[in-house]
């Protein structure tokens, strides 16, 4: 009996903790989603400042930016850490020390981080939609012309297509990602190939296993198909020049 109440105890801490976590994570990254919307707008504010050529208006927004994909970095870092404390949580006949274990996570975190703010992917993105209004194609300074293919097409997004419907990311009824390995699903069809025990993530060389409450539609995923919309859309233009001039190329034969 004491061992049974022993285990139950155990199991009401640890799904109390769990709860608490979820709530802190989902809270955290509505903060995330909040900064990457602020980071949005900061650059479609400087891009209309640059057609005016307001250069130091320009320079000071980005100077803001820089400061503010730091907060972005950190935010970040601390829902990593919440999710790998949890899943590393095991009760103990001692007092866990969890700002200590947080504190140890953010360190490692840091650590494996090669980015600094200067030089985040959302700055780069940020100084090439700046650059692009008086230099549309050409490449930004100290890059080459394959560099320019390769950064405007660039996507926070890990997959482009749902791997179980084959659907465009952008074109899903309603995605969601995994917490554990934050690929992109049709909702409905990645909880049918759940339900049918089939659990390893389906995208290919993926270890990760998909369990249905870590399936989510979290705050920063929508603002990130919005993104790659858009970046879909200034890339479209390059399209239709490039098959023009294939065509152009097949009558001349």
């Amino acid at each position: 009996m004491a061992s049974t109440s022993a285990s139950r105890s155990s199991g009401g801490v640890s799904g109390r903790i769990r709860t608490a976590a979820s709530t802190l994570y989902s809270d955290n990254q509505s903060l995330i989603a909040e900064i990457r919307k602020a980071l949005n707008m900061m650059k479609e504010v400087a891009i209309d400042l640059e057609r005016d050529n307001q250069s130091q208006m320009v320079k000071e927004i980005e100077n803001a930016a820089v400061e503010l994909s730091g907060k972005y970095e950190q935010s970040t870092h601390f829902s990593s850490a919440i999710n790998s404390v949890v899943d590393g949580y095991q009760l103990g006949p001692e007092l866990t020390n969890f700002k200590k274990l947080f504190d140890d996570e953010i360190v490692k975190l840091k650590a494996n981080s090669s980015s600094v703010p200067e030089n985040h992917p959302i700055i780069r993105q940020f100084r090439e939609a700046i650059w692009n209004v008086h230099h549309a194609g050409q490449p930004m300074p100290g890059e080459e012309q394959e560099d320019i293919v390769m950064t405007t097409t660039q996507s926070n997004l890990l997959n482009v297509t749902c791997p179980l419907s084959g659907k465009p990311v952008t074109e899903l009824a309603e995605p969601v990602r995994s917490v554990e390995c934050k690929h992109v699903y049709e909702k409905k069809v990645v909880m049918v190939y759940i339900r049918s025990n089939a659990r390893q993530c389906p995208v290919a060389g993926c270890p990760k296993i998909l369990w249905a409450d870590k399936i989510v539609c979290d705050p920063l995923l929508l603002i990130e198909i919005d993104e790659m919309r858009a970046m879909s859309k200034q890339s479209a233009p390059t399209s239709e020049i490039e098959d023009c001039t294939a065509l152009d190329e097949e009558e001349d034969d």
